[in-house]
């Protein structure tokens, strides 16, 4: 199939309209399969889907080393995003936001290693670290560009402030925030910011963790190790009330025929050609199921019935444990 390509930013940078979130495949959702995995990547990048998103703290760094074996040979053929901030201790716990300068050389150059690659196309600051001016994180991030071991610069989870600060001391290609059918809070402040300074959006957890593709009914439909298990929109009387969400969504979704989950990501391609959003999946039938969205036509009448159904806060609970929404929007 032929998928568009969207530019993010005005630095240069292009992706395929729909990216792939690595996150999934080495931790926090349950069922975890290497070489699935594998060939859930070969399969994206045959499809056109070819912009991957990854971070050093994710599993942590195993997420890398694994992006890293599937793309052995195919570099040239992917658009490579990573992150760098969040910390880990040495028993996998978290252990807070780094942004000092020296860090996030380091990091880099771990994250390099770990890639198996000489450059990364997009390096994301994950969390904003509020201690550290971001002028000298994004300054330290700027040298990582002129080194070329950095093609474009991103910021994970930002305030508009922060988004202005960081791209007065270098230009900023993307932001990415949780963005969905039940996440619409960047409408607010961060979406208009990115617009007005021609900054690119990444959609991550498009399809709210999975909770908005309808394939999850009660709580016991999570694996007993699946982190979402202790999520807030999946747990208490919190899952029973987003599921009314998810049964106008699974509505819509049969008179345009197609799944919820497209129908979801429809929308969003259809908010603004600077938003890119990043399913996750470590399953190449969800990527193609994923990949359908594309082809989902949404008029006008469309996205206000979508919108009526899914209107601003309309999810029950946060969108993070109470610990967790300290680190966004910072």
């Amino acid at each position: 199939m032929t998928i568009e390509t969207r530019k993010l930013g005005s630095q240069g940078l292009a992706v395929s309209a729909l990216g792939l979130g690595c996150m999934g495949m080495s931790e926090f959702y349950a069922g975890f399969d290497d070489a699935e995995s594998v060939a859930t990547i070969h399969r994206a990048i045959d499809l056109g889907c070819t912009f991957l998103d990854t971070a050093d703290v994710y599993g942590p760094y195993v997420n890398e080393e694994l992006v890293g074996r599937a793309i052995r040979g195919r570099r040239h053929e992917v658009v490579l995003a990573t992150k760098f901030g969040n910390v880990r201790g040495p028993e996998r716990q978290w252990a807070g936001v780094n942004g000092r300068p020296e860090y996030v050389k380091s990091a880099c150059d771990a994250s390099l290693k770990r890639l198996g690659v000489e450059h990364v196309d997009l390096y994301q600051q994950h969390r904003v670290d509020r201690s550290v001016p971001i002028e000298e994180t994004v300054g330290a991030m700027a040298d990582l560009v002129k080194a070329g071991k950095v093609r474009y610069l991103g910021l994970s989870e930002a305030s508009p402030e922060t988004i202005r600060s960081a791209h007065q001391t270098h230009p900023i290609s993307s932001v990415q925030t949780e963005y969905s059918l039940w996440t619409r809070d960047p409408e607010a402040a961060v979406l208009p910011t990115c617009r007005e300074l021609g900054i690119g959006f990444i959609a991550y957890s498009p399809l709210g963790r999975g909770f908005l593709t309808g394939r999850f009914k009660t709580a016991d439909d999570l694996p007993a190790d699946d982190y979402r298990r202790h999520h807030p929109r999946f747990t208490g009387e919190n899952f029973q009330k987003n599921l009314d969400l998810v049964r106008r969504v699974e509505e819509i979704a049969r008179e345009k025929k197609c799944t919820p989950g497209q129908l979801a990501l429809a929308w969003l391609l259809a908010r603004g050609p600077e938003i890119v959003p990043i399913p996750g999946t470590k399953r190449r039938k969800y990527l193609e199921e994923n990949l359908g969205a594309l082809r989902v036509r949404l008029a006008a009448t469309d996205l206000s019935r979508i919108e009526a159904a899914a209107p601003l806060d309309v999810a029950a609970g946060p969108r993070y444990p109470e610990q967790a929404m300290r680190s966004v929007n910072a």
